[in-house]
């Protein structure tokens, strides 16, 4: 499965993408990753770097590694997402530039094994729903963030 969602705001793509690839701040932003920490002699984003995120949802809560795949400030950023030795996900995010600021593209690919897919819907739980729903938040969120961090710098 794959999906992705996209928003414009109005602040600089330097600041959007600052924003984006703070993974330790990703939980302000995420209503299912509450934050996280950089991982060995990584002190931030650069391919290769990883990354232990925590999350919840509900009462649950967990956490995976994330090994960033692309880094290009100010427009491409990616990781990839595992839970022990198991593929969760590729998160991607694209920041364009606009007359008023930028366009940011968030996309989400689905790599969890047909086991784990399966068991979601037994239990009821519809990860590409949520998933759609939580990349429309995490968008509005930065836009929020992002416009508010801009103006205060101008």
């Amino acid at each position: 499965m794959d999906y992705s969602d996209s928003i414009e705001i109005n602040a600089s793509p330097g600041v959007v993408f600052a924003t984006l690839s703070n993974l330790p701040e990703m939980g302000r932003l995420s209503p299912e990753n509450t934050g996280g920490e950089w991982l060995g002699a990584a002190t931030g984003p650069a391919p290769g770097a990883k990354f232990k995120g925590t999350n919840a949802r509900g009462t649950d809560t967990w956490s995976t590694t994330a090994r960033i795949s692309t880094f290009e400030p100010p427009s491409k950023f990616s990781f990839e997402v595992t839970y022990g030795p198991f593929r969760v996900a590729k998160w991607e995010y694209s920041v364009e530039s606009t007359q008023h600021g930028c366009r940011v593209i968030e996309a989400w690919t689905e790599r969890r094994n047909a086991f784990v897919r399966r068991s979601d819907k037994k239990s009821g739980f519809n990860r590409a729903e949520y998933t759609r729903t939580s990349i429309r938040t995490t968008l509005e969120r930065l836009k929020e963030t992002c416009e508010s961090a801009d103006s205060g710098a101008a």
